[in-house]
């Protein structure tokens, strides 16, 4: 099953449990309560703070952009980018849209080399 089709605790509870971590520990490591991390998991509460997905991602081994996407976030680095060009960035992300995954690596790619430039 993709991420996105599930809902963000369901997903993280579903991992940590493949990994074999256990929600103590996975509590611990990522610096929230047992009680807390258990309400997230059972969709209860809303996933957390950036800084607490990331972390739950590195901890799981899943892509801290997809993870926050699931928890219906923008990465902050990303935000900023927005908000420096708001109008060029709408135009691009528009444009881009339906673009196939290969289509949009190659994009970046040529991105990468346009700023070294």
């Amino acid at each position: 099953m993709k991420a996105g089709r599930e809902k963000f605790g369901a997903f993280i509870r579903r991992q940590r449990e493949a990994k074999e971590i256990g929600l103590r520990e996975m509590a611990k490591k990522i610096g929230v309560s047992p009680t807390y991390l258990s309400k997230v998991e059972r969709d209860e509460f809303p996933p957390p703070a950036e800084d607490k997905v990331r972390k739950i991602a590195a901890i799981i081994d899943h892509d801290a952009d997809e993870l926050l996407a699931l928890a219906g976030r923008v990465a902050s680095d990303l935000t900023d980018i927005i908000r420096e060009r708001p109008r060029e960035m709408a135009d691009f992300l528009r444009a881009a849209r339906g673009l196939t995954a290969e289509d949009m690596a190659r994009l970046a790619r040529q991105a990468q080399k346009a700023k070294e430039k």
